[in-house]
This record gives structure tokens, sequence and C-alpha cells, in this order.
């Protein structure tokens, strides 16, 4: 008796809601909104120590979509890739600037939520035979706005390293 029940009340289930469809209830339309321009990311970094002679700093920052948001409605139209981009400092005494410049061009479901950079800045020692780590420092999900329709975002960061 009991597994008669079960496909009974998937029947039921599925009839009502084929008949709520029916009935016009109405379909949230979203329609796709286009952002599109540039990250320019300017890393400026105060080095707390001296790095070893023959050391490269690099930066590298990416952007994507903010999903995690309270808004569901930001969901992308289809996968949307992720954008990374790299540079090399410019080394000045104890200071040094790196930038990153990021196109974005995406198609979503709706523009609030923004975008969100993420960034690592590393530091490598090239002297000797192997390169080695000597610093890095990075952070994620950082919530930026998106640029005006083709326009540019500045973004300058200054940092300790």
């Amino acid at each position: 008796m009991a597994q008669i029940r079960i496909p009974l009340l998937l029947c039921i289930a599925l009839l009502i809601s084929a008949s709520a469809r029916a009935a016009g209830v109405p379909d949230l339309q979203v329609s796709p909104f286009t952002v599109s321009g540039v990250y320019s990311v300017t890393f400026n970094l105060n080095l707390a120590s001296q790095l070893p002679a023959g050391t490269t700093i690099t930066c590298r920052a990416r952007v994507a979509p903010n999903q995690g948001g309270p808004d569901t409605g930001s969901q992308q139209l289809a996968r949307i890739p992720v954008k990374t981009v790299a540079g090399m400092a410019r080394l000045t005494g104890s200071t040094a600037t790196c930038a990153a410049e990021i196109p974005i061009l995406w198609t979503l479901l709706s523009e609030r939520g923004g975008a969100v950079l993420s960034y690592e800045i590393d530091a490598v020692s090239n002297s000797g035979s192997v390169s080695m780590l000597v610093r890095s420092s990075g952070l994620q999900n950082v919530a930026v706005a998106f640029p005006a329709s083709g326009g540019r975002t500045n973004l300058s960061l200054n940092l300790a390293f």
C-alpha cells in the first residue's frame, strides 16, 4: 500500500506545478546587463626591509563579478572568465610601484554586487642557481564598483611590503 502512495504523491505534485504554469504564474524575467571597461590597479609598496640584490617583484591582480552578495540576481548568464593580469614592479630605494590593467566585458543578470578584486605580490630572489620566494603578500575578494560603461576605474593600493 505504501509503495502505491509515493508514485501517486509524485504525480499529484507534478500536476499541481504544471497547472500553476498553465495558469499564468508570472515568470521572473531579467534582462541582461553588460559591463565593460578597464580596472587600472596600481600597487604602491613601502618595503619594510631591504631585499637581496637581484630580487624581482611581481604583482598579479584578478577581478570577477561579485556573486557572493545577498543578491542572487547577480548570477552570470554564462561562464564568465575571471580576468587576471600580471606586472613587474619598478624599484626605487625603499619603495616599489607595480601596475596592472584588467580589461573586462561581461554580461550579467544584474548590476548589483559590483566586482571583487584579488591580488598577490611576490618578491623572488634570482641570485644563485635557484629562484627563491623572499616575500609574498595578497588579499582576496576586495569589493570594487563596476567601471562606468566603457570607462576606467583607477584603484591605487598603498601597502607595506
